[in-house]
């Protein structure tokens, strides 16, 4: 067999990451459309990422969140996106580099991607920071009024996004 000198496999893989960059990008600008939500699965341990200890001693292979309702200051960046979440009521801020992201899936019109993670480095735990929880902010949604509003956002819901184990419903 020939040897692929031009790497396919890495072309296609950025690429598909291109599209979740611009997909999130869209939802940070403008909110998430319709019934539209995420499902981003991720290594809790691959470089760059940035979790609280107490997530990291939840969930220490790996994480999926949901972005729908309950997220504020989705910021995506040329490698990474960072995101604000509930978890049990208290606020978190996610780093996320696009390499350490296992999958990606919107349930909402049936489309996914898997990446390939198996070449994404591991850090030792001692080395993750954990993420300052930041003050929370509404996600404008298509239609809201705008930013020049003088109202103080909305905080998270003490009852928070509701953290589920996306195992018992894959099919086995």
């Amino acid at each position: 067999m020939a040897t692929d000198h031009i790497r396919y496999d890495v072309l296609a893989r950025d690429a598909l990451r291109g599209v979740l960059r611009k997909v999130l990008t869209d939802a940070a600008a403008h909110g998430l459309p319709g019934e539209h939500h995420f499902f981003i699965t991720f290594v809790s341990k691959a470089e760059g990422v940035k979790l609280s200890s107490r997530l990291l001693a939840q969930y220490p292979e790996e994480m999926t969140i949901i972005l729908q309702h309950q997220f504020w200051d989705l910021t995506v960046l040329e490698d990474r996106f960072e995101v604000g979440l509930s978890f049990g009521g208290i606020p978190e801020r996610l780093i996320v580099p696009f390499s350490a992201i296992k999958s990606f899936l919107d349930p909402s019109v049936k489309f996914g991607l898997q990446f390939d993670t198996s070449d994404v480095a591991e850090v030792a735990p001692e080395n993750l920071p954990a993420a300052p929880a930041p003050s929370a902010v509404a996600v404008q949604t298509p239609g809201a009024e705008s930013a020049e509003s003088t109202e103080e956002p909305e905080t998270p819901t003490k009852g928070g996004a509701e953290v589920v184990r996306l195992d018992r419903f894959r099919k086995k």
